[in-house]
Protein backbone atom coordinates (compact mmCIF):
# COMPACT_ATOMS: atom_id res chain seq x y z
CA UNK A 1 0.00 0.00 0.00
CA UNK A 2 1.29 3.20 -1.16
CA UNK A 3 1.85 6.04 1.34
CA UNK A 4 -0.52 7.93 -0.67
CA UNK A 5 -3.37 5.45 -0.16
CA UNK A 6 -2.70 5.02 3.08
CA UNK A 7 -2.77 8.81 3.58
CA UNK A 8 -6.26 9.07 1.85
CA UNK A 9 -7.70 5.92 3.47
CA UNK A 10 -6.40 7.68 6.93
CA UNK A 11 -8.27 11.08 6.14
CA UNK A 12 -11.02 9.32 4.87
CA UNK A 13 -11.70 7.38 8.64
CA UNK A 14 -10.82 10.73 10.31
CA UNK A 15 -13.60 12.16 8.22
CA UNK A 16 -15.96 9.66 9.00
CA UNK A 17 -15.35 9.80 12.86
CA UNK A 18 -15.52 13.28 12.73
CA UNK A 19 -18.87 12.78 10.87
CA UNK A 20 -19.78 10.76 13.09
CA UNK A 21 -18.87 12.56 16.56
CA UNK A 22 -20.64 15.74 14.78
CA UNK A 23 -24.20 13.96 14.06
CA UNK A 24 -23.76 12.59 17.84
CA UNK A 25 -23.32 16.13 19.18
CA UNK A 26 -26.11 17.41 17.26
CA UNK A 27 -28.36 14.67 18.59
CA UNK A 28 -27.23 15.11 21.81
CA UNK A 29 -28.11 18.88 21.96
CA UNK A 30 -31.72 18.79 20.23
CA UNK A 31 -32.09 16.49 23.07
CA UNK A 32 -31.16 18.82 25.65
CA UNK A 33 -33.08 21.75 23.78
CA UNK A 34 -36.29 19.48 23.47
CA UNK A 35 -35.87 18.54 27.25
CA UNK A 36 -35.28 22.34 28.28
CA UNK A 37 -37.94 23.62 26.00
CA UNK A 38 -40.62 20.69 27.35
CA UNK A 39 -40.07 22.63 30.78
CA UNK A 40 -40.90 25.98 30.06
CA UNK A 41 -43.93 25.04 27.78
CA UNK A 42 -45.49 22.94 30.25
CA UNK A 43 -45.88 24.68 33.11
CA UNK A 44 -48.66 24.41 34.86
CA UNK A 45 -51.41 26.49 35.39
CA UNK A 46 -52.02 27.69 39.35
CA UNK A 47 -55.18 25.83 40.67
CA UNK A 48 -58.44 28.12 40.93
CA UNK A 49 -58.75 29.89 44.43
CA UNK A 50 -61.84 30.00 46.16
CA UNK A 51 -63.45 33.39 44.33
CA UNK A 52 -62.97 31.81 41.28
CA UNK A 53 -64.25 28.50 42.54
CA UNK A 54 -67.44 30.23 44.46
CA UNK A 55 -67.96 32.67 41.02
CA UNK A 56 -68.35 29.51 38.64
CA UNK A 57 -70.55 28.07 41.42
CA UNK A 58 -72.71 30.77 41.45
CA UNK A 59 -73.16 30.60 37.50
CA UNK A 60 -73.80 26.96 37.58
CA UNK A 61 -76.27 27.60 39.97
CA UNK A 62 -78.54 30.39 37.27
CA UNK A 63 -77.84 28.26 34.41
CA UNK A 64 -79.24 24.76 35.90
CA UNK A 65 -82.34 27.13 37.02
CA UNK A 66 -82.79 30.45 35.91
CA UNK A 67 -85.51 31.26 37.70
CA UNK A 68 -83.63 30.96 41.01
CA UNK A 69 -83.20 34.61 41.09
CA UNK A 70 -87.08 35.43 41.49
CA UNK A 71 -86.49 33.71 45.49
CA UNK A 72 -85.06 37.27 46.26
CA UNK A 73 -83.92 38.14 48.54
CA UNK A 74 -82.07 36.08 50.17
CA UNK A 75 -80.10 35.07 53.18
CA UNK A 76 -76.99 33.35 53.44
CA UNK A 77 -75.83 31.02 56.44
CA UNK A 78 -72.52 30.10 57.76
CA UNK A 79 -71.00 26.96 55.46
CA UNK A 80 -70.28 24.14 58.12
CA UNK A 81 -68.61 20.98 58.49
CA UNK A 82 -70.37 17.80 57.27
CA UNK A 83 -68.62 16.09 60.26
CA UNK A 84 -69.93 18.14 62.87
CA UNK A 85 -73.11 20.85 61.63
CA UNK A 86 -72.81 22.73 64.34
CA UNK A 87 -69.21 23.27 63.81
CA UNK A 88 -67.68 26.13 61.19
CA UNK A 89 -64.36 27.85 60.32
CA UNK A 90 -63.09 30.49 58.60
CA UNK A 91 -62.98 28.46 55.37
CA UNK A 92 -67.10 27.91 56.24
CA UNK A 93 -67.43 31.73 56.85
CA UNK A 94 -65.15 32.71 53.96
CA UNK A 95 -67.09 30.38 51.24
CA UNK A 96 -70.17 31.71 52.58
CA UNK A 97 -69.78 35.86 52.12
CA UNK A 98 -67.70 34.68 48.75
CA UNK A 99 -70.82 32.67 47.37
CA UNK A 100 -73.18 34.97 48.08
CA UNK A 101 -71.68 37.85 46.45
CA UNK A 102 -71.04 35.81 43.32
CA UNK A 103 -75.28 34.87 43.61
CA UNK A 104 -75.36 38.70 44.03
CA UNK A 105 -73.55 39.45 40.84
CA UNK A 106 -76.13 36.41 39.08
CA UNK A 107 -78.31 39.20 40.12
CA UNK A 108 -79.62 37.71 43.09
CA UNK A 109 -80.72 39.94 45.70
CA UNK A 110 -78.30 39.08 48.76
CA UNK A 111 -79.88 40.59 52.58
CA UNK A 112 -76.96 41.24 54.95
CA UNK A 113 -77.79 39.04 58.08
CA UNK A 114 -74.65 39.49 60.78
CA UNK A 115 -75.22 38.16 64.11
CA UNK A 116 -73.76 35.63 66.01
CA UNK A 117 -75.54 32.10 66.53
CA UNK A 118 -77.75 33.76 63.50
CA UNK A 119 -78.10 30.86 61.19
CA UNK A 120 -77.56 26.83 61.56
CA UNK A 121 -78.61 23.86 59.97
CA UNK A 122 -79.61 20.81 61.83
CA UNK A 123 -79.55 16.97 60.54
CA UNK A 124 -82.21 14.70 61.04
CA UNK A 125 -82.76 11.38 59.60
CA UNK A 126 -79.81 12.08 57.16
CA UNK A 127 -81.93 15.02 55.72
CA UNK A 128 -80.68 18.56 56.02
CA UNK A 129 -83.52 20.77 57.36
CA UNK A 130 -84.33 24.12 58.19
CA UNK A 131 -84.24 24.85 61.50
CA UNK A 132 -87.10 27.31 63.79
CA UNK A 133 -84.52 29.73 64.26
CA UNK A 134 -83.53 29.93 60.68
CA UNK A 135 -87.62 29.92 59.70
CA UNK A 136 -87.97 32.49 62.16
CA UNK A 137 -84.76 34.35 60.61
CA UNK A 138 -86.09 34.41 57.21
CA UNK A 139 -89.54 35.36 58.06
CA UNK A 140 -87.56 38.40 60.10
CA UNK A 141 -85.74 39.42 57.20
CA UNK A 142 -88.41 38.74 54.58
CA UNK A 143 -86.17 36.19 52.67
CA UNK A 144 -87.28 33.84 50.00
CA UNK A 145 -84.25 31.79 49.79
CA UNK A 146 -81.36 30.67 52.03
CA UNK A 147 -77.67 30.05 50.75
CA UNK A 148 -76.32 26.97 52.56
CA UNK A 149 -73.33 24.69 52.16
CA UNK A 150 -71.62 22.09 53.78
CA UNK A 151 -67.28 21.58 53.55
CA UNK A 152 -65.50 18.29 54.37
CA UNK A 153 -61.78 17.99 54.25
CA UNK A 154 -59.73 15.60 52.41
CA UNK A 155 -56.37 14.34 51.91
CA UNK A 156 -55.35 16.64 48.99
CA UNK A 157 -58.58 19.00 48.37
CA UNK A 158 -61.60 20.67 50.33
CA UNK A 159 -64.79 19.91 49.16
CA UNK A 160 -67.63 22.17 48.70
CA UNK A 161 -71.30 21.38 48.68
CA UNK A 162 -73.75 24.77 48.21
CA UNK A 163 -77.07 25.00 47.49
CA UNK A 164 -79.88 27.66 47.74
CA UNK A 165 -83.29 26.61 49.43
CA UNK A 166 -86.76 27.67 49.41
CA UNK A 167 -87.00 29.19 53.10
CA UNK A 168 -90.62 28.23 53.17
CA UNK A 169 -90.25 24.42 52.69
CA UNK A 170 -86.52 24.06 52.14
CA UNK A 171 -87.15 22.86 48.96
CA UNK A 172 -83.35 22.76 46.95
CA UNK A 173 -83.26 25.48 44.14
CA UNK A 174 -79.82 25.46 43.10
CA UNK A 175 -76.81 23.80 44.04
CA UNK A 176 -73.28 23.41 42.90
CA UNK A 177 -70.40 21.42 44.09
CA UNK A 178 -66.67 22.42 43.90
CA UNK A 179 -63.06 21.19 45.54
CA UNK A 180 -60.76 23.66 46.85
CA UNK A 181 -56.95 21.67 47.29
CA UNK A 182 -55.65 21.55 50.44
CA UNK A 183 -52.41 23.62 51.06
CA UNK A 184 -50.83 25.39 53.57
CA UNK A 185 -53.35 28.55 52.70
CA UNK A 186 -56.82 26.65 53.23
CA UNK A 187 -55.49 24.26 56.46
CA UNK A 188 -54.99 27.95 58.08
CA UNK A 189 -58.80 28.43 57.37
CA UNK A 190 -59.74 25.40 58.67
CA UNK A 191 -57.63 25.90 62.20
CA UNK A 192 -60.55 28.49 63.72
CA UNK A 193 -62.69 25.34 62.91
CA UNK A 194 -64.82 25.61 66.04
CA UNK A 195 -68.94 26.58 67.32
CA UNK A 196 -70.10 29.88 65.97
Amino acid sequence: MSAMSFAVMHSARLLSAARWLTVGLFVLSLTGCSALGGSNTQQQEPAPDLPELTQKAAEQMVASNPDITRYSPMIAATFVSIDNLSQSSTLGRISSELMASALGRQGMQVREVKMRDSMFIEESVGELILSRQVQRLSAQHDARSILMGTYAQGQDYIYVSARVVRSSDAMVLGSADFRLALNNNTRSLLEGQGGW
